[in-house]
């Protein structure tokens, strides 16, 4: 036998010998374990939703539906505090429509990594896809290794955030229904906080530090619009931004 063919063989035994470590149990076990912090981050988010969708006029019916088949933590935040405010149905799927605009983005970066995956594990990662389950997919998927259950990975990341959100969702809804003005409660914070710390390690390039850096300054300074445009305005500046940062950056390159 060659030392060519020699190398094969132990390369050939090697990724058999890893597949068989790496099962579909073993990745869907490590996706969860890899959301938990994410997780412990996004419990008082899911709880104060409960609470103010309640308090916001919606039963609690409704907002455990929002959360069954929307499930996009940001845009019910937005979709509640604009029924409470009495806002049209129009500028209501506008506005939560421009908040999940990201996850168009998302998706787009994952499509070249299971776009062998059949039509049954398409659709339910793609509805189940969050900022917190991407963050962890995206990582493991750059990881170059030769296991064949990937997507596993990502059904065990996504199942679990479902689920954390789904009970967190019933428990603020139970305290908002039993304690007068939840908001107080202060847990709001938990949005900014889980938010700022998926978006840091993301800070690596130029274009992305324009789009984040004109997305702020533009949400602050449009704040005062109606109906929660400000957050239409600043989504759209911080993507201009971004492409424009990008092209310029191509340009200088070239």
């Amino acid at each position: 036998m060659s030392q060519q063919q020699s190398l094969l063989t132990h390369e050939q035994v090697q990724a058999g010998q890893y597949e068989s470590e790496m099962t579909r149990r073993a990745e869907f076990l490590a996706g969860v374990r890899a959301t938990i912090p994410l997780v412990v981050g996004a419990i008082p988010f899911g709880i104060i939703f409960g609470a103010l969708a309640v308090s916001s006029g919606l039963t609690a019916g409704a907002a455990a539906a929002m959360s069954a088949f929307v499930f996009a933590g940001s845009s019910q935040f937005v979709a509640a505090g604009l029924v409470a405010n009495g806002t049209g149905l129009a500028i209501i799927v506008l506005t939560t429509f421009v908040v999940n605009l990201r996850h168009m983005l998302y998706s787009a970066s994952l499509a070249p990594r299971m776009q062998h995956l059949p039509q049954r594990w398409l659709l339910p990662l793609g509805f189940a896809l969050t900022d917190e389950s991407f963050l962890v997919v995206a990582e493991r998927y750059q990881r170059n290794d030769p296991s064949p259950y990937k997507h596993w990975f990502f059904a065990g990341s996504a199942l679990f955030m479902y689920t954390n959100w789904q009970i967190c969702t019933w428990i603020g809804i139970v305290a908002g229904q039993a304690i007068p003005n939840p908001a107080s409660w202060g847990l709001d914070f938990a949005l900014a906080v889980t938010f700022i710390g998926m978006l840091v390690p993301g800070l690596r390039s130029r274009p992305v530090v324009a789009c984040v850096v004109v997305a702020a300054a533009a949400a602050f300074l449009f704040a005062g619009l109606p109906n929660r445009l400000g957050l239409i305005v600043a989504s759209l500046l911080g993507v201009a931004a971004g492409m424009v940062a990008q092209r310029v950056r191509g340009e200088i390159a070239s």
